[in-house]
């Protein structure tokens, strides 16, 4: 099985093996540290008994900046999963599910209103993953990938903003049933 543990700089250059797909968001080596710096705990990885990366999870706790928050797109302070991603060999083995759930946990442990991400439109696996979870689609970012992953005439590709209530969220106020009719733009989302 795996071994789960946070995230080191050194494990950069492990990570190719799950970047692989054409679904996973590939950064700058720059943004990873950033993650590394700024939310050690919600950046975990996944790796086999001989100590290779099958799979990790960068997050982030927010919300955004007061200026905004008159805003109908203001986010309160909730947990964000930047990347999530196993590797081929390593995939339906439940080792997603259990970086989510650490994300999760810390999420509670720290008081958000809810977990957020954002996933290409035609992930459909990666969507039916999300909502056996418990995450479900709160609105669609229109155009916000600037490529799209599996049509090479198009030159962009919607979001959906998925969303998942923490314990703070008693009343369910930060999600909905019906988020497919809510379109906005990227310079709505922060």
């Amino acid at each position: 099985m795996a071994n789960f543990r946070r995230f080191r700089p050194g494990d950069l250059n492990k990570l190719s093996k799950c970047n692989l797909d054409p679904f996973t968001e590939t950064y700058e080596l720059s943004f990873y540290l950033q993650y590394y710096a700024k939310w050690p705990s919600l950046f975990q990885v996944a790796e086999d008994q001989n100590g290779n990366i099958i799979g990790y999870i960068m997050g982030k706790l927010e919300s955004s900046p007061d200026v905004y928050q008159f805003s109908e797109h203001y986010l309160p302070w909730h947990a964000h999963i930047t990347a999530v991603t196993v590797a081929p060999e390593a995939r339906r083995l439940g080792i997603g599910r259990l970086l989510t759930e650490q994300l999760e946990a810390a999420a509670d442990a720290n008081d958000a209103w809810f977990v957020d991400l954002f996933v290409r439109s035609t992930n459909h696996k990666a969507i039916a993953f999300y909502k056996s979870m418990g995450y479900s689609i709160f609105r669609v970012v229109k155009d916000y990938y600037g490529d799209h992953s599996s049509d090479p005439t198009q030159s962009s590709e919607d979001a959906y903003d998925m969303r998942k209530p923490m314990k703070r969220d008693v009343k369910k106020e930060h999600i909905r049933e019906d988020g497919e009719k809510y379109e906005v733009q990227p310079t709505d989302v922060w």
